[in-house]
């Protein structure tokens, strides 16, 4: 993605967004000085995207804090939760230029009025910069400065990027080539996608659910994973699949594996990711049960075979590469299908953040854009015992009827309503 933007194409947006919903407005100013103050002890907000040869390594560079320039805060008022909508659907759809634009902007929206009920902040990034993990981190920096006036650190800043692999080059160059191969062999029968087949670029859309936890559920623990959840979709996409008339072809979509330390923040900016691949066909899902164990099977056997680690050394080779390569060395990918669908879970909001910029955070969830094909994902989080579901879509992909069935489908089989 971020070489297809540094490229100069005309493509759909690479955007990530992080809605937090507060129960008064925020003061923009507060946030200016915050990121002002960041940018003295971290210059990644205000980095820009570089390739020094067309066969160079793809990297952020960023120049002396005097060259520095504030990511932009904007502020407006939205008079209707239609208007709220249509706000971020702009901001989800207005892309970052990584090589001219700071790949952060900040977005304060509030309700009319002398009393206003509601303000929200949304934050705005170019996807290569960071995960949903590290936008969380930099907010809670961020609030940190506004409330307290001073970092936390009193032993230095943190360190704000992944550690170098320190691994011989040869090691690397090894790992990543088994991981080539995995990825060569991952799809004997490539996978099909809802996109048309000459998919036009449309514009990226959202629609945003909350749930509550049902009485007495507890959050059903058992439910709370993810093999659970890519079983649940993959149920609803296997109907979207049926009503198509789509081929029982397997299902390939890719699961994101935080490489942070169980229980500590880790770095704020990268994508401190990996990925696990899982396949399974629409027939399948008849069985979310059983499906679900099949999935928590495959990824302990990546895991043990050493594929995830292999695949994220990988990725670092990837920065050397152009999209067309890399469309090459992959048979399935040849006619630009890549995956099926998209599933991610950024699981709980760090309960750290109740207070954003001096307002209670109420809720807060993820918006990303996603590419043309497969041209559909749907994104789970949870805030303040609240469940959030996100389907993120490229319009001509999916109708907004078929959208009200793939929630429907989810929530159900979440438990957390029964389909009407």
């Amino acid at each position: 993605m971020a070489m297809h933007a540094r490229g100069g194409s005309s493509g759909p947006s690479n955007n990530a967004l992080l809605v937090v919903e507060c129960d008064g407005p925020i003061d923009p100013g507060r946030v200016r000085r915050a990121l002002d103050r960041f940018l003295d002890v971290c210059p990644w907000p205000g980095a820009r995207l570089r390739r020094p040869f067309p066969w160079g390594r793809l990297h952020w560079a960023a120049g002396p804090r005097e060259r520095l320039t504030s990511p932009p805060v904007r502020h407006a008022v939205v008079a209707t939760p239609e208007a709220l909508r249509c706000a971020l659907t702009a901001e989800l759809n207005a892309p970052v230029d990584p090589a001219r634009d700071a790949p952060l902007r900040v977005l304060l929206l509030a309700e009319p009025g002398p009393s206003p009920a509601r303000g929200v902040l949304v934050l705005t990034w170019f996807h290569p910069l960071m995960d949903p993990r590290g936008g969380q981190s930099l907010l809670a920096h961020l609030c940190h400065l506004d409330s307290a006036g001073e970092f936390p650190w009193s032993a230095g800043p943190p360190a704000f990027v992944p550690p170098e692999d320190h691994r011989p080059l040869r090691e690397r160059g090894r790992i990543g080539r088994q991981s080539l191969a995995y990825m060569r062999t991952l799809a004997p029968i490539p996978p099909v996608s809802p996109a048309p087949a000459r998919c036009r670029e449309g514009a990226a859309r959202f629609r945003h659910e909350t749930f509550p936890d049902p009485p007495g559920d507890g959050g059903r623990p058992a439910s709370r994973g993810i093999s659970w959840r890519l079983a649940v979709v993959g149920r609803a996409m296997a109907e979207l699949w049926s009503r198509r008339g789509l081929p029982d072809a397997p299902f390939l979509l890719p699961v994101a594996v935080d490489l942070r330390r169980k229980g500590e923040a880790g770095p704020t900016f990268g994508n401190l990711l990996a990925f696990h691949f899982a396949r399974f066909r629409p027939s399948d899902t008849a069985d979310v049960p059983a499906l679900a164990r099949i999935l928590r099977h495959q990824m302990a056997e990546a895991v043990r075979d050493g594929q995830i680690d292999a695949n994220a050394v990988g990725m670092e080779f990837l920065r050397y590469r152009r999209v067309s390569r890399m469309l090459r060395d992959l048979p399935w990918a040849r006619d630009g299908e890549l995956f099926s669908f998209n599933c991610a879970d950024v699981a709980d909001f760090p309960s750290s953040l109740d207070r954003c910029f001096g307002r209670r955070v109420v809720n807060a969830y993820h918006v990303p854009a996603v590419p043309p094909r497969p041209g559909i994902g749907v994104f789970f989080n949870r805030c303040r015992g609240r469940n959030n579901l996100v389907v993120s879509w490229i319009e001509g992909v999916v109708c907004d009827a078929e959208v009200t069935d793939i929630v429907e489908a989810v929530a159900e089989g979440m438990g957390w309503r029964a389909r009407s």
